[in-house]
């Protein structure tokens, strides 16, 4: 399973993210401001997707080694290790874990994760202050959550705020995944600009089920909506309307179609027909601009 979910953190980013990168749009000459602000929102809700991930990739990360109980979904999972915050050979641990109760196998199970005043990571990320997870049970098992709030946390300039959840939705022929952001708030301390977001997204295995080690034929349908505000007085949601399919070999979601409604101007996200390329179209009122996502 856990290289299913190795995917996943993958694919994270990409669901209401993908026209982030706006240099290639084109500007037919109907509405540049309107494509400019809904490029602009998007961009947010990339960072925003990009911070909660991160929670996503501690947390699914926490083994035995940190915690007395494997808690997460696996090695394979981006998280404490690929930071490079681990304690290695002439690297010390920059972070401490508290776990509540502490006996392996006893949940609901508490995990404080404390980056004290400053965690470099081998990402070149800064983390302070505290994550800390209610874990309902080891998050492999199907019906597991794990529930993530925040202390004083920040990620370099980034102060992080909300409530973040994972839910193991797998049954016993497709591996599912559900992922919730609660009041969810970035704050940039260097401009005082805010970001507000709540977002819930399904993830499900459709294909290459049967072949747990071979990731090759995996095939991925997301569902799922979003919605958000800014300091500077923008509103917005997104809600997949055709389901998003990734496919394991291509690095862009190749179909599925996402509305965008941003104070009032609505827009409409299309991936294509399923083809592997780098090309999506915006459309704002009736016109196609193509982007490179």
């Amino acid at each position: 399973m856990s290289k299913w979910f190795t995917a996943i953190a993958i694919t994270g980013a990409l669901i209401f993210t993908s026209c982030k990168k706006e240099a290639s749009v084109s500007n037919t000459g109907d509405t540049p401001a309107e494509v400019a602000a809904t490029v602009a929102i998007t961009s947010e809700d990339a960072q925003a997707e990009e911070q909660f991930d991160d929670v996503f990739n501690i947390t699914a990360s926490v083994t035995a080694e940190d915690a007395g109980d494997e808690l997460g979904m696996g090695a394979n999972v981006s998280g404490l290790e690929e930071l490079g915050i681990r304690p290695t050979p002439g690297r010390q641990r920059c972070y401490t874990i508290t776990v509540v109760p502490s006996q392996p196998g006893l949940f609901p199970k508490t995990v404080t994760i404390d980056f004290g005043n400053g965690c470099l990571g081998r990402d070149g990320k800064l983390r302070k202050g505290k994550i800390v997870s209610i874990y309902t049970n080891r998050m492999l098992v199907p019906g597991a959550k794990v529930s993530t709030t925040f202390v004083g946390y920040y990620v370099d300039s980034f102060h992080i705020e909300g409530t973040h959840i994972t839910e193991n939705t797998s049954t016993s022929n497709m591996q599912g995944l559900k992922v919730s952001v609660i009041d969810g708030k970035i704050t940039n301390t260097n401009t005082g600009k805010w970001h507000k977001w709540n977002s819930v997204k399904n993830i499900l295995q459709i294909e290459g089920n049967g072949t747990p080690n071979f990731p090759l034929d995996d095939v991925y349908k997301i569902t799922g909506a979003a919605t958000g505000s800014n300091s500077q007085g923008n509103s917005w949601s997104a809600t997949i309307v055709e389901p998003l399919i990734k496919k394991f070999t291509c690095r862009w979601i190749g179909k599925g179609t996402v509305r965008l409604v941003r104070n009032g101007h609505e827009a409409l996200l299309d991936y294509g027909n399923g083809n592997c390329d780098n090309l999506a179209i915006i459309y704002i009122n009736g016109v196609g601009h193509t982007i490179t996502l």
